[in-house]
This record gives C-alpha cells, structure tokens and sequence, in this order.
C-alpha cells in the first residue's frame, strides 16, 4: 500500500487558513442567497422579470472592474455568474429550450449564459425549441444563428418569420469539433455522424484523413455522438463534453478546418417574458423584411440607414417559398432600436418595406 505524502508545516498551515476561508466564503454566500430570495419575493409581487442579463452584465462588470487580482477577470466573471446562477433558481428556475440530447454547442452557449442552474429543457430540433419557447414550455430558448465559417442556420432565420419570440442576448462560442469514438483509433470507422453544419465545418480534414468514410447528417453533434456510443463502427464529431457525456475516447481533437471557427447563439423569448434589454452602448438590432419586386427595391432599403448613420453589419437573404421568386432580407444593425439615429433609420425602412419585424435589440459580447 503507498504511503500518503508527508506534508510540510508550511503546506499544513496554508491549508488551515484555505479551510477558514472557504467556511467563509460558504456562509457569505449563503447570505447572498438569502438576500436573493426577499429579492424574489418582492419580484414575484411586483410582477417583475426574475431573470434580467442587463442586471447580471452590470454585476460582472463591477465585479471585474473592483478585482485587485491575482485572479483574472475572465475567471471572475465566470465564478459570479455561476453565483448569480444559483441565487436566481431559488428566486424562480429559469426554464431553458436547447438543442439536445446533453453535450451540445447549444447547450454549452445556454449555460455559458444562464448558468449552470438554469433548467435545461433539451429538444430534438430548433423547431422544438422555438416552439417551446412560443409557448411557454420554457422561458427562454437557445438557438444556433450563424458560424463563422459556414454561415447562417438557415433553418433558425425561417423560424423568426411567423414565431412570436424575440431576440433578448447573444452567445459567441468558439466551437470545437473532435472526432469521438468507442475505440481509441480511426482504424475501421464506417460511418461520421454531426449535424449538417459540423460536417461541412470539417468537410477539409474529413476529405483528408477519412475520405471513403460515410458522411451521416443527425440532429445534433450530441445525438451523434450518442449513436456513435451505440457502434464501434461509428464515430461522431462534438465536444468535449459530449465526449464525457457518452463515454467515448476523443481520437482527434479539434479538426474543424479553420482554428477560430465561432457560432453565434441567439436567445430567444416572448416579450411578455422578457421586455427588450435597454441600450447597453454595444448593441445589435436585427430585422427581417421584404420589398416589392420591382427595379432598385433593395438598393432603395440602405438609403435610410446611410442617411441616418446606421452600421449594417449583416445582410443575407431568404426565398420567401411563395414560387414568385420573392426573398426576405434578414439585416443586422449596430446600434440600439432606442437611439434617436437608429429609430429614424428603422421609421424610414419600415415605408419601403411590403413586410418588416424587428427580431430583436439585444447587447452583443465582447
């Protein structure tokens, strides 16, 4: 039997004092939670919103500005987060829709938001999760939007048409893909399964190292990553956290072609669950509308936005399935749908436009 190590004096005496701390930190904390909990009455009173991020962005950001170090403030901002997390679920538990089964990116930018308190709600498909959001299934929702290599979710945009949601924050997550498997090789692999973006993210190092290996199209990384745990002879492209999820060896990692691919996750809710944040000084408007199919329509629809000041800083278009060769604009602005600038640019669009919706006003992430 090996003999524990022996421990210094010095070693034992800042152990001590770590143990103090902590019994310290343990009983502020729960006075923190106590605290929380009259705020939550007094919400629940008043009808208030339980759950609002501009508070919590407040928070980190004094937080992180009063941090004396040795600390980085990017671990402190996690660290409260997480506290702020817990104290809100004896408020009230935040319901959240996600991509599922557990392991996704979805799920990864949800807790990256709420917290890892937050109760995750995982559905089968974005559909799932706006319509579980549309109906008060859950409060909010998380939704896959644009990545950084292959573009939009093409399939998110359409949803925003005729759904009631609105967009109320943003998650940037670097997303990495590793091969996962049964077996700790790729000796043998049949068949790779991801959701259709993983695949053409990694389409590159697939062609490259596993080139007669089958391409399967699922749900979700995750739901691959479950099926591969079902067939030595599948393997799976997801995180990490998938990876332990489904107790599969990680034989490649990070094989996604471009190193700093991101995804955009968009959060969603009704806006009696949650009103439009106020201006936060870096935020992002987004609308989708049509114009009547006539010469120079959309050259007609930045006229408005050039005269106002107004940043576009996305523009992508939609068929509009209507067989008349008809598209809906989706348009990402800089700026807040509260500042003067940005309210002219928007009043004077909205007059060109056969259809307009704002998606939503919402503060981006560093």
């Amino acid at each position: 039997m090996s003999q524990p190590p022996i421990q210094s004096d010095a070693l034992g005496a800042l152990r001590v004092q770590i143990d103090a701390l902590d019994k310290q930190l343990l009983s502020l904390l729960n006075q923190r939670a106590h605290v929380a909990e009259q705020v939550g009455e007094i919400k629940r009173a008043e009808g208030s919103p339980f759950f609002r991020p501009d508070r919590v962005a407040q928070v980190i950001d004094k937080i992180t500005e009063a941090n004396p170090g040795p600390l980085k403030n990017e671990h402190v901002a996690s660290i409260w987060r997480e506290i702020m997390s817990a104290c809100l679920a004896l408020e009230a538990p935040q319901r959240v829709a996600v991509l599922g089964p557990q392991g996704t990116f979805c799920e990864q930018a949800a807790i990256e938001f709420f917290g890892s308190a937050a109760n995750l709600i995982y559905c089968a498909n974005f559909d799932e999760v706006f319509h579980a959001t549309a109906a008060g299934t859950a409060q909010y929702g998380v939704v896959g939007m644009e990545n950084s290599t292959e573009g939009v979710v093409a399939r998110s945009l359409d949803l925003f048409l005729r759904s009631p949601v609105h967009v109320v924050g943003e998650v940037s997550l670097q997303v990495r893909f590793n091969l996962l498997r049964q077996l700790n090789s790729d000796a043998g692999i049949e068949v790779v399964m991801a959701h259709p973006q993983a695949l053409a993210q990694c389409q590159g190092w697939l062609s490259k190292h596993l080139p007669h290996v089958e391409r399967r199209a699922v749900s979700s990384n995750a739901e691959g990553a479950r099926l591969a745990a079902t067939n030595p002879a599948w393997a799976a492209l997801a995180s990490e956290r998938a990876a332990s999820q489904f107790g599969l060896h990680i034989v490649h990692h990070a094989i996604q072609d471009e190193a700093f691919n991101r995804t955009r996750f968009a959060v969603i809710a009704l806006p009696q669950t949650l009103a439009t944040p106020p201006a936060s000084g870096k935020d992002c408007t987004s609308l989708v509308v049509s114009v009547p199919n006539r010469p120079g329509a959309v050259h007609d629809l930045l006229v408005p936005l050039k005269n106002n000041g107004v940043s576009m800083t996305r523009f992508e278009s939609r068929p509009a399935k209507s067989g008349q060769w008809e598209y809906y604009f989706y348009i990402d602005l800089q700026g807040h749908i509260s500042e003067p600038h940005v309210a002219a640019a928007l009043q004077e669009l909205q007059g060109l436009c056969a259809f307009y919706k704002v998606l939503g006003s919402f503060p981006v992430p560093e």
